[in-house]
């Protein structure tokens, strides 16, 4: 059986809601499963330094990091931009705005945090093929309220996953303890962290607050709730996804399973991306502590490869407690996938007028916010 931990959401964590049939007459009311949105740390036996992130948008930057460089030809406009108060989304459509486009037309690698300082680049398909790169600039600097770094065209969309990841650097401001203190335990952790790695979570941005976005994922994939705007249909359901691979990562840290690879599990290489089983986990154990490989996390889908022997059992009782079957899954056309289960950065740690500076580089996918609460312990 999975431990539950008590969540510290106030609102109620069983609630009902009506499915309404085509005629408008209530079909059935469905029951919502409570959640369980702890997440134990991986550094529980050091003691974290507090504070706060983002207290202002500069004490939070991230950048990407492309998986190639536009080739300087081609119908896509690729524009890089540093924004301020602006989510991803927001700058997509304002775009396609601008200049008279589909929304479809703009392409992004990822999603970036709208109270930050993020620079990423966004794809734009011109189908007349006749626009100048630079005009093109000048236009989006002077009504977007953005910085525009630079523009190239290239042959291809710009889609979800063409990045190799997002440098970071973040200050932890607010401390209540003296400098001194604060870098000592900061770099514990740090050191820690290099030797074992730390949870691939998904971060509140995914899940919602108090796990809103799971709830409302969830009632979707269930049948009871059809948002009108794909996009955050989409959104909701992947939270629900991202919840379930949360469990999955919890339960494996609860049961000292983090630190191992086991027979069945699909690993994955940290420098190709390539997968396979483990079959001779004594053998693999060496390249998974010296940081070459990982084992994956599911993202739970209909066409999801599966571990075998106790990897594979754990996966099964997270989707049986859910209540969610692979069924439901298809149903919403989610195919699924699988993740690196444990991200192993290289982090720096430096004092700051401000605070404590963190730098360091994440895979994509992989979320600051899951890093830092091991620092922080708040």
């Amino acid at each position: 059986m999975i431990s539950r931990n008590a969540d510290k959401n106030p609102n109620p964590m069983i609630c009902f809601f009506e499915s309404f049939n085509n005629t408008g007459g209530i079909r059935h009311r469905m029951k919502h499963p409570s959640l369980d949105l702890s997440l134990p740390y991986i550094t529980e036996g050091l003691e974290g330094i507090g504070g706060e992130i983002k207290a202002l948008p500069e004490d939070f930057a991230v950048e990407e990091v492309p998986l190639y460089e536009a080739s300087g030809h081609g119908s896509h406009l690729y524009v890089n931009i540093t924004k301020v108060g602006h989510t991803t989304r927001d700058v997509q459509v304002r775009l396609a705005e601008l200049f008279k486009l589909r929304p479809r037309n703009i392409g992004t690698a990822g999603l970036k945090d709208k109270n930050a300082v993020t620079t990423q680049t966004f794809s734009i398909l011109f189908e007349s093929g006749d626009v100048d790169s630079d005009e093109a600039m000048d236009l989006i600097q002077r009504k977007l309220d953005v910085r525009v770094n630079g523009a190239k065209f290239h042959d291809n969309k710009l889609r979800a996953g063409h990045l190799i990841g997002n440098n970071f650097q973040t200050t932890i401001t607010g401390l209540r303890m003296s400098m001194d203190r604060a870098v000592e335990r900061a770099g514990k952790i740090a050191e820690m962290i290099h030797r074992t790695g730390f949870p691939n979570y998904y971060g509140e941005q995914r899940t919602g607050r108090w796990g809103r976005n799971v709830r409302d994922g969830w009632e979707i994939i269930m049948g009871g709730r059809r948002p009108k705007d794909r996009w955050l249909g989409k959104l909701l359901v992947a939270g629900y996804q991202s919840y379930l691979c949360n469990r999955y990562l919890a339960e494996r840290v609860r049961r000292g399973l983090f630190g191992r690879v086991m027979l069945g599990d699909i690993a994955k290489k940290h420098d190709t991306g390539g997968i396979f089983w483990v079959n001779d986990p004594r053998a693999e154990q060496v390249r998974f502590d010296v940081g070459e490989i990982s084992f994956t996390a599911p993202i739970f889908g209909y066409k999801m490869s599966k571990p075998l022997g106790k990897p594979g059992t754990l996966e099964d009782e997270i989707i049986e407690e859910s209540g969610v079957s692979l069924d439901d899954l298809k149903r919403v056309k989610l195919t699924g996938t699988r993740r690196f289960g444990r991200l192993v950065p290289r982090i720096e740690v430096a004092e700051v007028p401000r605070g404590i500076r963190l730098s360091f580089m994440l895979h994509k996918g992989g979320y600051a916010t899951s890093l830092l609460r091991e620092f922080m312990k708040a």
